[in-house]
């Protein structure tokens, strides 16, 4: 297949154009309607409440709720590893590409970069592209990255050890208890107490969309929540915020672009050299992609500013990467599916 056929087949595909032009949309609706001030200026921290409390955790543990083949687990159990590795190395190299900064900034950008929001600037658009099954593996590869950042980036900032908060919030987050209760089910529901269905079949109780579709009703409306409201809150937020002074920091567009392009192709880089030797599945790349090509996770940014360390330097990152992600995010969904369709990974 020649490449002006793979950029066409791209173009033709309305799953992906419709996600992308829903994301970008809704975003500048919550950004026009709370500069007209239709909308408060607290609704979108409102609306990321909503969403973090209860939108992610039921959209995280629905996608849980699937019969697992050996391939899928194969895949899960590859991201969940990858996860951890990816972003132990970033932990390791970004030390040493930011070296040219003094040693506060140092640490901060490198934090800043390997911890980026991918909770809730990515899943919401992995699960409207992916479906279910990428927000299985996104939901894996989200275990990595919550360990790592309340305990090496609550470390990093605070100059201290792990403090009993971090650890409640680490384990009692929940997402996380919605995502461990959801991948335990999926992996041992062969070996839970079974019901037999009316057609006969029989699966685990706790596979609640087929003993209690009375309870994954309601959770599937609050998950199909996560996503439109998720967006409408980055508008909100990008309503509220100034572009021009944090624009003439040159050390957050050198952040940015490292941590929305650079960072999430050399992944992508990587994962062509594992293919050779280990078969990896295009949505375990497209997942693993989305999640790094965030802006930095809003926890992070509240430790700098928490314990003072390069705190305007955080808000400025954090502002130009938010802003460059959303313009930018649609042109890396687009390369993912020029990947996908020169079939370089496992469908």
């Amino acid at each position: 297949m020649d490449l002006l056929t793979i950029f066409k087949a791209v173009l033709s595909n309305q799953a992906i154009l419709s996600a992308v032009t829903s994301a970008l949309f809704i975003i500048l609706l919550g950004f026009f309607l709370t500069k007209r001030g239709t909308f408060k200026a607290s609704l979108g921290k409102d609306l990321s409440t909503v969403v973090l409390t209860v939108g992610l955790p039921a959209l995280s543990f629905n996608a849980f709720m699937s019969d697992i083949n050996p391939e899928t687990l194969r895949q899960g159990m590859m991201i969940l590893i990858w996860g951890f590795i990816f972003q132990g190395a970033l932990i390791f190299l970004m030390k040493f590409y930011y070296v040219r900064y003094n040693k506060d900034q140092q640490q901060a950008l490198t934090v800043l970069t390997a911890l980026g929001s991918t909770t809730f600037f990515a899943i919401p658009i992995i699960g409207a592209i992916y479906g279910a099954q990428g927000v299985l593996f996104a939901s894996i590869f989200n275990i990595s990255y919550r360990i790592y950042l309340y305990s090496w980036g609550y470390i990093s900032f605070s100059g201290m050890r792990m403090s009993r908060e971090n650890l409640k919030n680490m384990f009692m987050n929940p997402i996380i208890i919605a995502t461990l209760l959801g991948l335990f089910i999926w992996i041992f529901q062969g070996y839970l107490p079974q019901v037999t269905l009316a057609d006969g079949s029989r699966v685990a109780f706790a596979r609640i969309d087929k003993t209690a579709v009375w309870l994954f009703k309601p959770m599937g409306f609050l998950a199909g929540l996560s996503s439109p409201l998720a967006w409408l809150s980055i508008g909100c937020t990008l309503a509220q915020i100034s572009l021009a002074e944090a624009s003439r920091d040159r050390t957050s567009w050198v952040y940015s672009i490292t941590k929305i392009v650079l960072v999430p192709l050399a992944g992508i880089v990587v994962l062509l050299l594992i293919n050779i030797a280990i078969p990896v599945s295009f949505t375990t790349v497209a997942v693993s992609t989305l999640m790094m090509a965030t802006p930095p996770a809003t926890v992070a940014v509240a430790y700098s500013i928490k314990f003072d360390r390069e705190a305007l330097l955080a808000s400025n990152a954090s502002l130009i990467a938010t802003v460059f992600a959303v313009i930018w995010v649609p042109f890396t969904i687009f390369l993912l599916e020029v990947i996908n369709q020169m079939g370089l990974f496992q469908a």
